[in-house]
């Protein structure tokens, strides 16, 4: 909820400033032609999966963070392991990263946490069958889903 409040005060402070900027010099951006006008800036691409779980996994759900990267889960169904494995978008100075798996019942937590450039992770957890919850972090900002990815649950623990 924080995150949606600075959202919000610095979309107010950008809407004024354009709308001041154009309340300045609207017969200049008018006369601007359309395909120089400036367009809005893309939407940050998310990090693609690095295959750093190993051969025979899969990317089964993944969840962006922000933009600074994406968290995702893997699955190998030769071993019924998962795998999680948190990427930047952007490589660059160490920062705070987690890389998190884990199941309720019996509750297993597996976590990989510290300051690094590229990636928090990999991070194993034999969960076939079972629901799991997934979660990654880059610099604060979360992302991750609790109980997901549930397959046939038939195993037992």
């Amino acid at each position: 909820m924080i995150n949606i409040r600075r959202a919000s005060a610095i979309g107010a402070a950008v809407t004024a400033t354009a709308c001041a900027a154009v309340a300045l010099a609207p017969a200049a951006v008018a006369a601007e032609p359309t395909a120089q006008r400036a367009t809005a800036a893309p939407k940050a691409a998310a990090a693609q999966y690095n295959g750093v779980c190993g051969s025979g996994y899969a990317v089964v759900n993944s969840a962006q963070i922000g933009t600074k990267g994406t968290v995702f889960l893997t699955y190998n169904s030769a071993t019924g392991k998962n795998c999680v494995v948190t990427i930047r978008t952007t490589p660059g100075k160490a920062v705070h990263m987690t890389a998190s798996l884990g199941f309720a019942s019996p509750t297993t937590t597996v976590t990989d946490t510290g300051y690094f450039t590229t990636y928090a992770g990999p991070v194993y957890l034999d969960a076939r069958g079972l629901c799991v919850t997934w979660r990654g972090e880059i610099s604060g900002e979360v992302a991750g889903k609790n109980g997901t990815n549930c397959g046939s649950l038939a195993a037992n623990r």
